[in-house]
């Protein structure tokens, strides 16, 4: 007997989820640069809301709308002041579907 194997993606995942935005007052913002460090450069990749991306300059940007508030930006730039991180205001920001 062969037991069927879900496969699921993030993707899937996240969009349970919902997210209310503030409009006007994002909850992260990334400090101007003239180049991205390796850090800033790792949250195109790491994030999991894929929040982050790079522009046609070269440049890293947020579109903080979905991101889950896991942290991971903070743990990797905040504290060399590359991003500025808030918690939204109460009643923005991720509001998750099953926990």
């Amino acid at each position: 007997m062969t037991i069927p194997v879900t496969k699921s993606r993030v993707e899937d995942k996240l969009y349970q989820n919902r997210y209310l935005v503030d409009p006007g007052r994002p909850h992260i913002k990334v400090r101007p640069h003239e180049r991205p460090s390796a850090n800033l450069l790792a949250l195109t990749r790491v994030c999991p809301a894929k929040c982050y991306e790079l522009n046609d300059k070269g440049q890293v940007e947020i579109t903080p709308d979905g991101c889950m508030e896991c942290g991971t930006c903070r743990i990797l730039c905040e504290t060399a002041g590359e991003i500025e991180w808030n918690y939204p205001r109460g009643g923005f920001g991720v509001l998750f579907k099953f926990g």
